[in-house]
């Protein structure tokens, strides 16, 4: 094992990285060395050198395999040299005897899961599903796969037996995140600070919920108090990265992801991030090229798929953005974002696919899209169709407002949802409706107040 981490260091000390580039230090960010977009495909990075140490290791493992000598340690090193090599089902293979050999040695089941390309594969491995460290391993992998609530429930489950299991409580933390209940995962984060007020693992993914909650003092207390703890950690340089990125100082929180990539070049959650703060800085070449060492890293994040799609459609390359986000949507067929981030694409002016448009808002609508987006885009390609649809997503549109807000007319989304549906009512002879919709417009101010008024008057000559 110590010959494999030499050649895993060596390599490491002979890696190139692209625009992105690792140098950790200084104030600032030269954003004027930084790659063509299409520099590099995603894939295996060439950059990344070989150990030299895989093809000796592995004859070495192969002898003491022969022997009858090779344990559950062995086992697992022959799996991970395997991986390496890029022999894949052989590794699955040898990962899982590892698995068998000695359940406990998590490190097997950890290297496992990344070889599974999807659900329901662990079940054709022989593994060994009467130990407790098997159920830890599905609620992993059912996190790892975005199937976010069959984790939690497995881990809730499990909590039974492990009640101070800060590493488990993590889990159940994250898959809140993941579902997007916040204010849950962040009572999760809060409870392992108490149990352990020095904890660095998690924590980035804390600085994660707290960003995007705006809870810039929590956020701040936290990057304080991980640097009085370790500063020299990829976790600690993550949450002051987001510290900086909440106070829109980017450039500052792009040397501190750097600072994460150096001491771990593998690190994932710096690699999206700072693709993030490429974007904000409007350096799309370099936002590219950490994204994609981001999916180089793990094929699953689909964060950085996501962002990968949004920095093509800054770009006005629309076939390029739906690609990405079709990626997205399929590790995520439940986040409403990534449907109305594939609509609007659909919707952009190369395309003009109006009618794939009006699939993908119906599928964020489906998943409970909470900020209307769905809903507005829909009332609106109906209205341009000259389609009476047009009319059932006002409305829905309307509701969702009114209970955001009060009843009262104070958004010009309200006020062109009543609007349309006033003469909507109209012209279908639905008159009681037609005049509940301008009696509320006569709270609106300016133009829509008169034009209301206006039509009330039409609406009651119709009716006498």
């Amino acid at each position: 094992y110590a010959t494999f981490l030499a050649g895993e260091k060596s390599k490491g000390q002979s890696c190139a990285f692209g625009g992105a580039n690792v140098d950790g230090g200084g104030d600032g960010v030269d954003s004027t060395q930084t790659p063509s977009i299409g520099a590099r495909k995603i894939g295996p990075d060439p950059s990344a050198g070989t150990n030299v140490e895989l093809e000796s290791l592995n004859e070495w493992l192969q002898a003491q395999d022969a022997s009858g000598s090779k344990d559950g340690f062995l086992t697992f090193l022959h799996g991970i040299v395997c991986r390496e090599s890029g022999q894949h089902g052989h590794a699955k293979a040898l990962l899982a005897e590892a698995c068998r050999k000695y359940p406990l040695n998590w490190s097997a089941w950890q290297a496992l899961i990344p070889l599974l390309t999807s659900e329901g594969e662990e079940q054709a491995l022989d593994l060994p599903r009467e130990h407790w460290v098997y159920r830890w391993f599905i609620g992993v992998f059912q996190l790892e796969m975005q199937k976010n609530k069959e984790s939690l429930e497995t881990f809730v489950a499990m909590g039974r037996e492990f009640p101070q299991s800060k590493l488990l409580l993590g889990h159940m933390a994250e898959a809140h995140y993941n579902l997007r209940e916040f204010d849950e995962a962040q009572e999760i984060y809060k409870d392992i600070r108490d149990i352990d007020p020095y904890r660095i693992d998690g924590m980035d993914n804390y600085s994660n919920v707290l960003y995007v909650k705006d809870s810039f003092a929590e956020l701040s207390h936290l990057a304080h108090h991980m640097v009085g703890t370790d500063k020299y950690t990829p976790e600690t340089c993550c949450v002051i990265g987001n510290y900086y990125s909440l106070k829109s100082m980017h450039a500052k929180a792009v040397v501190y992801f750097k600072r994460a990539l150096k001491l771990n070049p593998r690190y994932l959650s710096a690699w999206t991030l700072m693709g993030h703060e490429y974007v904000e800085m409007k350096n799309p070449a370099a936002a590219i090229d950490a994204y994609r060492h981001a999916v180089d890293i793990n094929p699953r994040d689909y964060r950085a798929w996501y962002g990968l799609g949004q920095t093509y459609e800054i770009l006005q390359m629309p076939y390029y953005a739906l690609y990405y986000y079709q990626q997205a949507v399929k590790l995520r067929p439940s986040d409403p974002r990534m449907w109305c981030a594939m609509g609007q694409c659909y919707e952009s002016d190369q395309l003009r696919m109006f009618t794939s448009a009006i699939r993908c808002y119906q599928r964020a609508v489906a998943n409970d899209e909470r900020e209307g987006i769905a809903l507005s885009k829909l009332a609106t390609l109906h209205r341009e169709k000259n389609e009476k649809a047009a009319a059932h997503y006002y409305l829905l549109n309307l509701k969702r407002l009114d209970e955001e807000s009060s009843g009262s007319v104070d958004s010009n989304e309200k006020i062109d949802a009543l609007e349309f549906l006033a003469q909507f009512y109209k012209k279908e002879g639905r008159y009681d409706e037609a005049e509940q919709a301008c009696v509320r417009l006569l709270d609106a101010p300016g133009a829509a107040k008169h034009a209301a008024k206006a039509l009330l008057r039409e609406i009651h000559s119709q009716r006498f």
